[in-house]
């Protein structure tokens, strides 16, 4: 019995036809909205039809759908023959019925909330929102969606990293509490922080790692009873959802949030960016179900050529494929659903589904996307998605499939009620006729929809003239004056539809009666014209280029891959005992330095002609800004070491590729140096066209970048910024005191509680696990080093000192501009030195660097390396290394271990990298002169055997981008001169991170 009230419960919860808790004013009305859709396409599901079937619908439910149904009797009969019945569409991504918000911008530091109460420390974190609570019906906005065929959303508040709950609401204009169809289905997430004017986060990686320690904290929240946090609490109970995470951006988005859920063992549904394809082997491995947007861009105005120049080839490519994503991502077989989020206007779904089903998209396949997926995503599959018995009366009548740009809708029934745009039972009259009244002959042409057509006599390309009309259902009534002839008065036609066009009887000037027919010119029928032009259409897309990796210049066809090469007769620059050798082999396997000798022999090996030329080991940057995205810096407080710039690594920067050309082939992604204690850093190999996770050194010891001077103290950060501690280089000092006092406290804290029996264990709250504390433990035992942003003489010895006090020691000094006036005190430290070659006098702090430093501190024994910090400097660190020759007379071995050899000492990768020995990692640059010479030019980088750099096919490579260029500004020149909308072409400039960047309004970022 309790098991049938509760079923009996859920109907009613459900139903559109509730049981009324409002007062009535006036006669009540009780009509059962019963239905039947008779003589129907009708498209139970996305992969099954019936012909000539009946739908039966009452109190807003399917009771009945097949064929050889029963009328029930009383039922409104619909007669539907010719048409089609769809269920209408599920929109995953929406904000339909929520408050509006603005991204925030604060005018002045706000380092903390605003908002009042007990909620969490970051206004960011919105897990307390309910959307069923805060939806409000605007059926102004329901409405554009209903129109595209939606007849249910999933809205939530778009705005903050935790977003809060969504809600599912059917898009009939009714009372909130008759079509909210399920109060709580999901929670979201975001890496945009949106309305919050909070300082933090600044950057992409500041809005991981507050996501991630949120995840942290609400499990600790959950065993505790310390504290109440109104938002912790919510994201636990929310957890229980559907997790969705809109991973605005590009690609690369889908894979960081995806990352993100891993760690914390969450499968989130991720709504992408409609550039999946550029990607799609590493986003199928995610196994995440995508919603995708077809927001596809329009055809770029490159008449003029130096308008051209600002479209880059990513751009234009992009363009061209973005139709085929779907298709892309289809065969791959990642599940997903499509959303209209991101179109100006959801009435262009359909035209943008028809470019996608052109580019082979199956309509059954956009149609799953759109009704079937959405439904299992929010596990209302037994409610929503099909038409069968049971489901909510949810369905769109239309003359064809709803996934084609031609195709009307005329009607929208929501939780069976109907929404009508078109009268179906009008006839269609558009097309080109041949009039024929009495003894003349017109040509008439009729456009316009079912009830609003407009008639036109046509005399020639240039010459027209309308004709008044009236139709009325199977009736029409048309009149018009024949310019040709002289006589006064009008023509005037009443007649009506006929099987094969339309006629009745005339009216003439004279008086005189005649008879009057209008036959469809089926050879030049709009439609026909329609399909022409699609088979053109069709002809030209096949015509498309081909993906690259990187999706950017200079991207190959293929991920380069691993060989056996055999370099012959090359000058080997060792930088081991053996010094440099003279016509000597060097045998490159299975990713590594295989043999090194002369008359060397390799089956199967690729051979290299070095003769003439120098092979050295390859380039190491240690400390560089390149391929990172939205934000080096999280300068929001003066400890970030919770933030990870092996979360934004962006292997799509073009600088990789630039790098590459100048030998490089290895960084250390540094934070930026806002803060005394910055993020964490990557150190990557430059693999072009790998996915970031490949490019990264999974191998590699732990680094954090700390930062004295100016920077950290906000000297140069205009007036405003007079708040954030420290703004004195004392203040410098005690921020590291209280982190490390802290960190201490910190692991003993935790290693009191590790150390309790298990029934002890049982009655204690475990601490707060806090990853910026985490990260500066494991500083204190020497697990993760330090690469410190340093000019001042009297800073870089107080840094030296605090660790000393705390136990370890500081890693490097990087830039270290004045390191030649204490660099016997470096040495002691044992801390060495990446520095710039020659710069000095750029601020205030660097009036006393000399050009001697490297020469100077090296003479002294520290480990010393030059360092770019800049992306253009990086593309000739080779150069740079040469100057110490020059400032010091530094020998010309030396020098070259200062970009080799010395950083990967730095980096503690020189077990494997920085010199050419057997067993070492086969990284190695061919260069054409000697590799300090500022005529050498690297001609081949190699990095683990594979050739990501060959100036042999640079010309082949420039000359393919050329030839590639011409064909989408011719194409897109086609767009034009067909009519269709193009859009100006824009200049988007790339922000080159040096250190002091500082990026507010980071969201707007890639």
């Amino acid at each position: 019995m309790r098991k049938l009230l509760l079923v009996c419960f859920s109907f009613w919860l459900f139903s559109s036809y509730a049981q009324e808790t409002y007062t009535v004013n006036g006669v009540k009305d009780e009509r059962p909205g019963l239905h039947a859709f008779i003589n129907a396409t009708l498209h139970l599901d996305y992969q099954t039809t019936l012909e000539n079937a009946t739908l039966v619908i009452q109190k807003g439910e399917v009771i009945a759908s097949g064929k050889d149904i029963n009328i029930p009797k009383g039922a409104i009969v619909h007669d539907l023959k010719g048409k089609h019945i769809y269920p209408s569409f599920i929109e995953l991504s929406s904000n339909i019925g929520m408050p509006k918000t603005e991204n925030g911008r604060s005018p002045g530091p706000q380092l903390g909330p605003k908002k009042e109460g007990a909620y969490n420390a970051n206004d960011a974190i919105k897990a307390y929102f309910k959307a069923h609570e805060a939806f409000e019906t605007k059926d102004s906005d329901a409405d554009k969606m209903r129109k595209a065929g939606f007849g249910v959303v999933l809205t939530h508040n778009q705005d903050g990293l935790v977003r809060g709950t969504g809600t599912v609401v059917a898009l009939h204009n009714g009372p909130e509490n008759e079509i909210i169809l399920k109060e709580t289905a999901s929670q979201h997430f975001s890496f945009d922080k949106g309305s919050s004017t909070q300082d933090n986060p600044s950057s992409l990686m500041g809005a991981i790692a507050l996501i991630k320690q949120t995840y942290l904290d609400a499990e600790w929240y959950a065993n505790q009873n310390e504290m109440v946090d109104v938002s912790l609490n919510a994201f636990n109970k929310n957890k229980n959802y559907a997790q969705f995470f809109d991973a605005g951006g590009d690609k690369l988005y889908v894979l960081r949030a995806d990352k993100l859920g891993d760690e914390f063992g969450v499968q989130y549904i991720i709504k992408g960016n409609g550039d999946e394809y550029q990607r799609l082997d590493e986003i199928k491995a995610t196994n995440a179900q995508l919603i995708l947007p077809v927001n596809y861009p329009e055809a770029i105005d490159v008449e003029d050529p130096f308008d051209a120049l600002n479209v880059s080839l990513a751009e234009m490519k992009h363009w061209e494929m973005a139709p085929y994503n779907l298709k892309m991502v289809t065969d791959k077989g990642i599940n997903y659903s499509i959303t209209s989020d991101g179109l100006k206007d959801a009435s262009k779904l359909a035209d943008m589904l028809s470019q996608s089903i052109d580019a082979g998209l199956s309509e059954e396949q956009a149609l799953k996307a759109l009704t079937y997926n959405p439904a299992q995503f929010i596990k209302m599959g037994d409610k929503l998605g099909s038409l069968t018995k049971g489901k909510i009366a949810n369905f769109i009548i239309t003359d064809g499939s709803p996934v084609k740009k031609e195709t009307k809708i005329y009607e929208n029934w929501v939780q069976g009620n109907p929404y009508k745009y078109q009268d179906y039972t009008l006839p269609e009259l558009a097309g080109n006729y041949t009039l024929t009244v009495g003894n003349d002959e017109y040509q008439l042409e009729v456009s316009g929809m079912p009830g609003k057509e407009n008639f036109k006599i046509v005399v020639n390309d240039s010459t027209s003239y309308d004709v008044k009309s009236e139709v009325s259902k199977q009736l029409i009534t048309l009149s018009f004056k024949d310019e040709s002839k002289e006589e006064a008065g009008k023509i005037r036609l009443s007649g009506w539809l006929k099987e094969a066009g339309l006629g009745g009887n005339a009216k003439m000037p004279d008086g005189s009666w005649a008879e009057w027919s209008a036959s469809l010119n089926e050879d030049v029928s709009p439609a026909k014209e329609d399909e022409d032009t699609k088979e053109e259409e069709t002809e030209e897309k096949s015509d498309i280029g081909s993906l690259i990796y990187p999706f950017v210049a200079h991207g190959n066809k293929e991920k380069p891959k691993a060989e056996s090469i055999l370099i012959k007769n090359a000058t080997v620059w060792t930088n081991e005992a053996d010094g440099v050798l003279e016509n000597t082999d060097v045998l490159l396997e299975n990713g590594k330095i295989s043999k090194i000798g002369k008359n060397i022999s390799a089956s199967g090996a690729r051979e290299i002609d070095g003769t003439g030329k120098h092979l050295t080991p390859g380039i190491i940057d240690e400390h560089s800004h390149i391929a990172i995205s939205r934000g080096v810096n999280e300068g929001s407080e003066a400890v970030t070491a919770e933030v990870n710039i092996e979360d934004v690594v962006n292997s799509e920067d073009i600088n990789i590729y630039r790098q590459l050309s100048g030998g490089v082939v290895a960084s250390q992604l540094l934070h930026g140096s806002a803060n005394p204690i910055g993020g964490r850093s990557a150190i990557i190999k430059l693999k072009w066209g790998y996915s970031p996770e490949e490019m990264k050194i999974d191998w590699a010891d732990k680094f954090i970048k700390f930062a004295l001077g100016e920077n950290v103290k906000q000297s140069n950060w205009g007036e405003r910024n007079t708040i954030r501690f420290p703004q004195t280089r004392m203040g410098v000092e005690q921020v590291f005191e209280d982190a490390f006092t802290r960190a201490r406290e910190y692991e003993a804290e935790w290693k009191a509680y590790n150390n309790l029996s298990k029934r002890d264990k049982a009655n204690t709250s475990a601490p707060r696990k806090d990853l910026e504390l985490e990260t500066l433990v494991e500083i204190l035992n020497s697990e993760r080093f330090i690469s410190c942003h340093s000019y001042v003489q009297s800073e870089i010895n107080m840094l030296m000192e605090v660790a000393e006090r705390y136990g370890f020691r500081i890693n490097t000094f990087t830039h270290i501009l004045e390191g030649y006036k204490l660099a016997d005190k470096m040495k002691e430290h044992g801390v060495g030195g990446s520095t710039f070659s020659d710069w000095w006098a750029y601020k205030f702090e660097v009036n006393d660097a000399i050009p001697y430093n490297a020469a100077l501190m090296h003479g002294e024994g520290v480990v010393t390396a030059i360092n770019s910090d800049d992306a253009e400097m990086g593309r000739r660190l080779n150069q740079e290394a040469g100057k110490t020759m020059k400032y010091g007379g530094v020998e010309v071995e030396e020098a070259l271990k200062m970009v080799t050899l010395n950083p990967a000492k730095l980096l503690h990768l020189d077990d494997r990298m920085g010199s050419i020995k057997v067993g070492k990692d086969a990284d190695v640059v061919l260069w054409s002169d000697e590799p300090l010479s500022i005529y050498a030019k690297a001609e081949k980088t190699i990095i683990e055997g594979t050739i990501f750099f060959d100036r042999d096919q640079q010309e082949d490579k420039l000359e393919a981008i050329r030839a590639e260029r011409a064909r989408l500004v011719a194409k897109m020149q086609g767009e034009k001169s067909n009519g269709k909308s193009t859009q100006k072409a824009k200049p988007k400039s790339q922000i080159i991170y040096h250190c002091e960047t500082e990026i507010e309004n980071y969201s707007s970022l890639k």
